[in-house]
């Protein structure tokens, strides 16, 4: 069974800078395409960054290109999100997918591409 937990979420300033990690069981991590969404309030959850099973492939929104990067360690089974120049309108659960069964035929930001899904961990950026 693969379980995923998020961790690093947090209250911080405009501007500022978070780096989120998801812990990820399961003894073929590496063969993982890995997601991170996000969820704020009132407002449908969606994508924000992926990544490939050796980390050689990564997809971002258009929203966050350039401020956040998906990085990942096959040999410690961890994903992370490192964001930078953080806005208000980023605040949200921001939630760690894992696809293993090799589901290519949906692209990244499609939350039918992930079987299992972390508990989330709120970002809150204030002005």
């Amino acid at each position: 069974q693969v379980q995923l937990v998020e961790s690093g979420g947090g209250l911080v300033q405009a501007g500022a800078s978070l780096r989120l990690s998801c812990a990820v069981s399961g003894r073929t991590f590496s063969s993982y395409f890995m997601g991170w969404f996000r969820q704020a309030p009132g407002k449908a959850r969606e994508f924000v960054a992926g990544i490939s099973g050796p980390g050689d492939v990564t997809n971002y929104a258009d929203s966050v290109k350039g401020r956040f990067t998906i990085s990942r360690d096959n040999a410690k089974n961890t994903v992370s999100l490192q964001m930078g120049s953080l806005k208000p309108e980023d605040t949200a659960i921001y939630y760690c997918a894992a696809d293993w069964r090799g589901r290519n035929y949906y692209s990244a930001h499609a939350e039918a591409r992930y079987e299992e899904w972390g508990q989330g961990t709120q970002v809150t950026v204030s002005s």
